[in-house]
Formats: structure tokens, sequence, C-alpha cells
């Protein structure tokens, strides 16, 4: 943020945005282990993603799992971001 001014000092956006999805000491005992742990937080990252980006996070994360099982090419693994996905829906409407 000192180098480029357009970088916010806080991030009260992106803990305003999990504020509804964070784990308490309860729910956290359903992630099982820290891998779980790592997964949860993987997914709840992707789901916040697509709502920044004004994205249905059901469908895209359908969408991406589908792409994914029908043989979807790893060198074009940036096409399945959630960015990426709006910009594509995008230009499948124009």
């Amino acid at each position: 943020f000192i180098d480029d001014g357009r970088i916010e000092l806080d991030n009260n956006t992106v803990e305003r945005s999990i504020r509804g999805i964070k784990l308490s000491r309860k729910n956290a005992l359903f992630a099982g282990s820290d891998g779980g742990a790592e997964h949860w937080a993987v997914i709840a990252s992707l789901v916040e993603t697509c709502k920044i980006n004004d994205v249905d996070p059901l469908a895209y994360l359908t969408d991406v799992l589908t792409r994914i099982v029908n043989g979807h090419p790893n060198r074009d693994i940036d096409q399945l971001l959630p960015w990426s996905y709006r910009a594509q829906a995008l230009k499948a409407v124009a």
C-alpha cells in the first residue's frame, strides 16, 4: 500500500464479507482435522470471491466441478477462477 495508492490499508471489506461464514467453536468441531479446516477455508474463499465478482456461487461451483470431471485441461485452470468465469459468462450473453 505504500507503493500503490490503490491498495487499501485495511481489509474491512473482506472482514465484513466473511463475517456471515466465520466458524464458531461448535462449527469448527465439524472440520474434523486441520486438512478439513483448510478445505473449508478454500470453499469459503471461493464462495466469497464469487459474491464479490457477482457470480452465483452454486451455479459457479456446479459448472466448474462439471468441467473438471469432464476433463478440463490443467493448463487452462485460470479460466475456472471466479473473475474469469464472470468474463466468460458475459461473452456468452453478448
